[in-house]
């Protein structure tokens, strides 16, 4: 009958990890707080009492400004096009994530890209992966870039199915 009683106690614990973010910190995976989304795929955090950009690893979205960037995205439209499917994904992004929430970034092989920025799988408080939500709800492609490509399998069939449901950007391609 007493080792029934632990179960509580166990139960309590796992509540308290979850909520804590302590859970997150013993698999890996390092606690920031969002200062704002940027795009689609980019986020500012707090992390370490330092403001960082991250991407987003393995997906891309559309622009959703006037740089060069935008001219590699042609094949989705003119610029105008490309620049309100831009808006769209930043507002998805927006509508998951807002200033003062805590994620949790997880790391692939390497840290940083070229322009210093992190790169990261980003998990929003109740477990589920931010990169994986945008690019399964059609606001974003597949972007493999070795060798960061833990959940490149996942996302390119999340990619096929937001496209086949016509779901996100791709409702008006349907």
């Amino acid at each position: 009958m007493r080792k029934y009683a632990v179960f509580p106690v166990i139960l309590l614990l796992l509540a308290f990890s979850f909520s804590s973010g302590f859970l997150f910190d013993h698999l890996g995976k390092k606690e920031a707080v969002v200062h704002h989304v940027t795009d689609g795929d980019t986020i500012v955090v707090i992390i370490d009492g330092k403001k960082e950009r991250v991407r987003l690893i393995g997906i891309d979205a559309p622009e959703s400004s006037i740089n060069p960037r935008i001219e590699k995205q042609r094949s989705l439209g003119d610029v105008q096009t490309i620049l309100k499917m831009g808006q769209e994904a930043k507002e998805y992004v927006q509508s998951l994530v807002k200033p003062g929430d805590k994620v949790y970034l997880e790391f692939d092989v390497q840290q940083r890209d070229k322009y210093g920025r992190l790169l990261a799988y980003v998990y929003l408080k109740d477990g589920r992966m931010l990169n994986k939500e945008i690019i399964c709800n059609g606001y974003a492609m597949p972007l493999t870039i070795p060798p960061n490509v833990k959940y490149a399998d996942e996302f390119r069939r999340c990619y096929i199915q937001a496209r086949e449901k016509g779901l996100g950007l791709w409702k008006e391609t349907k």
